[in-house]
């Protein structure tokens, strides 16, 4: 009896010193972890190898240990691995809390499916655990992200008595802008509880921006410094850039000027869009001169802006010497510079340089898109080498890339401009059956075709058609 005794406390014993064992292993494994989990550096395979171990220990951490590292794998934005892990912790009798459902609700809305977050904030009310605010800006954010605004408003106005923070209104108003609503994203502005901030601002500005309103966002950034809230580098790189896009370069340099004096400092995108402004008006030296006086170091899309501005200036070799600067100093041209260089080649008539540099850009692994083909073949058909053209465009189909009207426009155009007439007119009349809709440059290009060739009455009845398929009639 007395050795059964005996045996049974060495058992109890040695179960004891396992629990313990294996509570000091996960321990020792967490407090190591603890750091990269903070830092937001723990490498996936680690945190959920972490996560087996912590779920194989006995006792269990508690859920608060657990939400941490959820949290942390959620910041990678594997939603659904989240997901299930909170739903294995409950099959381990590990009960959520308000943060656990939190973060749950907030990995819901970003997840394939999700209407379940809203499922979910009924089971987490059955627990009972009330909504906050964090729970109710993640549902909105869910909405906001797959643009569906009156979604997250139906949210804001289920709220209760909880009142939406400064994130929640900069969440809606952004995508109220996004959306081409600027009208309703003023309104809400101007009817918020809480003081804006700079993020809130600047949504603001970049949704009057893409709306053409550049004087209302002008106003904004006014007020927005006169409330003592201030602007940063994104504030006013969406209203340089706007107003670059629109053509206005003086207001774009105005605001430069205006960035510098509040000390702000330009990043890559400030001078990037004021590079392009200026090579838009062909001061492609003066470009050059901010180019080289940029206080950061350009990227391929700085680089690529002003590679463009000579290329359009008929100035390719500058362009090629960018480019060869840009790959010394460990940059590699993206399919925007590759094409940008070869339509600067094909335009000054040097169609055999277009070619060997689209072979270059195949070579190193660069994937050419449909842009890049209808330049080289709009070159190619320009300098009289449709026969080149015709074998790149065979190429093209059997790729299975997607052609597009601009690619069969051009291969037209080449042929009526070699007198082939006939082909022009037969690769025209299968168009319906490829699935393309003739443009006003496809039907344009045809008409001129027929009249060159004398055949006007054709040309008329080609003019008829084209009205009568609802295509806007050319000058």
């Amino acid at each position: 009896m007395a050795t059964r005794f005996l045996h049974r406390q060495r058992l109890e014993k040695g179960d004891s010193f396992s629990r313990l064992l294996s509570l000091s292993l996960w321990f020792r494994a967490f407090c190591d972890y603890r750091g990269a989990i903070s830092r937001n550096s723990l490498p996936f395979s680690e945190a959920l190898d972490l996560f087996t171990r912590m779920a194989e220990s006995r006792p269990l951490p508690s859920i608060i240990d657990f939400t941490k590292l959820l949290t942390a794998i959620s910041k990678s934005k594997r939603f659904h691995v989240v997901i299930t892990l909170c739903n294995h912790l409950e099959t381990l009798g590990i009960s959520h809390d308000i943060y656990t459902c939190n973060l749950l609700i907030n990995c819901l809305s970003q997840s394939p499916q999700p209407h379940l977050a809203s499922s979910f904030l009924g089971k987490m009310m059955k627990l009972g655990f009330s909504p906050d605010i964090v729970t109710f800006t993640s549902l909105v954010h869910g909405f906001c992200i797959r643009n569906r605004p009156d979604d997250a408003m139906y949210i804001v106005n289920q709220m209760g008595r909880i009142e939406p923070d400064v994130v929640m209104y900069t969440t809606l108003i952004e995508s109220l802008c996004r959306n081409g609503l600027v009208d309703k994203a003023m309104s809400m502005f101007d009817q918020m509880e809480v003081k804006p901030d700079a993020v809130t601002y600047t949504s603001l500005v970049n949704g009057l921006c893409n709306s053409g309103r550049f004087d209302d966002a002008v106003t904004l950034l006014n007020d927005m410094m006169r409330r003592r809230i201030n602007p940063d580098v994104i504030t006013f790189n969406a209203l340089i850039d706007g107003f670059v896009k629109k053509g206005k370069l003086l207001e774009a340099r105005e605001l430069y000027s205006e960035m510098t004096r509040v000390s702000v400092a330009p990043d890559v995108f400030t001078y990037t869009s004021l590079i392009n402004g200026l090579c838009m008006e062909g001061r492609v030296d003066e470009a050059k001169e901010m180019f080289y006086s940029m206080e950061c170091f350009p990227d391929v899309v700085a680089y690529t802006s002003l590679i463009n501005g000579f290329c359009k200036s008929r100035k390719v070799e500058y362009g090629m010497k960018l480019f060869y600067e840009m790959t010394h100093r460990g940059l590699l041209g993206n399919t925007i510079t590759y094409t940008t260089l070869i339509q600067g080649f094909c335009q000054v008539g040097k169609h055999k340089a277009a070619q060997e540099f689209f072979c270059q850009m195949v070579s190193r692994g660069v994937s050419p898109n449909i842009r890049t083909y209808n330049v080289l073949l709009h070159g190619l058909c320009l300098n009289g080498k449709l026969d080149k053209a015709l074998l790149i465009f065979e190429d093209i189909q059997k790729r299975e890339i997607d052609v597009n009207i601009v690619t069969y426009t051009i291969i037209i155009q080449g042929m009526c401009k070699a007198g082939k007439l006939k082909d022009a007119v037969d690769l025209f009349c299968s168009l319906p059956s490829k699935g393309m809709k003739p443009n006003v440059v496809t039907y344009s290009t045809m008409i001129s075709g027929l009249f060159r060739e004398g055949l006007k009455l054709e040309a008329h009845v080609l003019f008829r058609k084209m009205k009568e398929d609802g295509v806007v009639s050319p000058n």
